[in-house]
């Protein structure tokens, strides 16, 4: 007898599944790395404090580049001021008691008093300034400047000391607003160094001593020294390229890099020697092709900074420096690759002014807001510095551009 089987139902549910937004993250970008390279002037001489004068400045475009570089509403331009004088007091206040210039116990005890209030006030107005500087989350740096070596986030400090600022800042954060997806700027930079010796590039040929340096007992170091700034340059950048994640947190490895563009600003130092200055547009050549070689990177994008030290545009034209810059960059071979900035338009020359007049001096509050070294060093204008850092991160942006064409 067969046992009863009771019939299964199956009951098929039918579940009516609705779209759900995908919150799963974008694809990394790329970090785009600029490498930006020179002697001091690419160092940076500018001390921060001179970099206000952009907030006060009456020249069309200067007021608007001061929000590339300070938070909304957090310094004033009489901050600046302020600041200085707060200084020069002290200093003053401090050289006459070294100096033993201040009689009796109770007026030194009084004059120590004042010092300690004055330092609180530098130090309180100084700490506003530094604060009030824009941080970059996107673009960071990894800085060789002479012997201050630093790599962090975009921000004042990139410069000879963390006092001062090259033409990194401007151009960093000028790249910012022009381009998207993380950004490292790798710059290396030695003052006092020449193109035709110091960063002499492989395929400009031997150096050739001079009489004096053939004579010499380190005729052999010269000759081993040549293009020794040149290599040190491209070891700095490759050590920095291998390990990617430790200066820029952005990178992703799966995503990559890419070298982006070069930057260079250099030229003091070869115009003293003709065969210096009368080799500079064949070394420049020269070097933007090695370079591309060296990065595998065959129209590398590529902007000079043509000396302006001479401020001036008629002297400017004379220089062989400049004009060996301008040549090499119109080379028809680099068309559309490789450009030329001008820098004499941005000098300081208020503060220019100042210094050949001797007034400098004599108004350090005045001149101290607008410059903090010599002419060869641009005065150590920070605006002048902003400037010409946005005019080499625009030009950039515009040879990148003719490429995607």
């Amino acid at each position: 007898m067969k046992a009863n089987v009771p019939r299964l139902l199956l009951c098929v549910v039918v579940v009516a599944v609705t779209a759900v937004p995908s919150f799963a993250e974008e694809p990394a970008k790329r970090v785009k790395v600029f490498i930006l390279a020179g002697q001091s002037n690419m160092v940076g001489h500018a001390n921060h404090v001179t970099i206000p004068a952009l907030l006060s400045s009456e020249e069309p475009g200067v007021k608007q580049l001061a929000k590339l570089v300070f938070k909304d509403g957090a310094i004033a331009p009489g901050d600046t001021r302020d600041m200085i004088e707060f200084r020069v007091k002290r200093d003053a206040l401090d050289g006459d008691l070294r100096a033993k210039k201040i009689p009796g116990d109770d007026k030194i005890a009084a004059a120590q008093a004042e010092l300690k209030e004055l330092q609180a006030k530098v130090d309180a107005k100084a700490k506003k300034i530094k604060d009030a500087f824009v941080v970059s989350k996107r673009v960071y740096i990894t800085s060789i400047a002479d012997g201050h070596k630093r790599s962090g986030p975009l921000t004042m400090g990139y410069g000879a000391s963390p006092e001062k600022i090259g033409p990194e800042l401007g151009f960093g954060l000028s790249l910012e607003q022009k381009l998207d997806g993380p950004i490292l700027l790798i710059k290396t930079s030695w003052g006092g160094k020449s193109l035709h010796y110091d960063f002499r590039p492989p395929s400009a040929g031997p150096y050739e001593l001079s009489k004096a340096q053939a004579d010499s007992k380190d005729a052999q170091k010269f000759k081993d020294n040549a293009g020794l700034n040149y290599r040190m340059m491209n070891e700095a950048v490759h050590d920095a390229l291998k390990d990617l994640k430790k200066h820029h947190p952005d990178y992703d490895a799966t995503a990559g890099y890419e070298i982006a563009g070069f930057v260079w600003f250099q030229g003091f130092n070869d115009q003293f020697d003709p065969a210096f200055h009368g080799n500079y547009k064949t070394n420049m050549i020269a070097f933007v092709k090695d370079l591309r070689k060296e990065y595998q990177v065959p129209n590398m994008p590529f902007v000079i900074g043509v000396l302006g030290t001479s401020a001036t545009k008629e002297e400017v034209d004379k220089n062989p420096v400049s004009l060996g810059q301008r040549a090499a960059a119109a080379a028809p071979e680099f068309k559309d690759t490789v450009a030329s900035v001008e820098s004499y338009p941005f000098y300081a020359l208020d503060a220019l002014a100042m210094w050949k007049d001797g007034t400098w001096s004599k108004k350090p509050v005045e001149f101290s807001q607008i410059g903090s070294d010599r002419p060869y060093h641009y005065m150590g204008s920070g605006k002048f510095f902003v400037r010409l850092g946005d005019a080499l991160a625009t030009e950039m942006v515009n040879l990148r551009n003719k490429q995607k064409r």
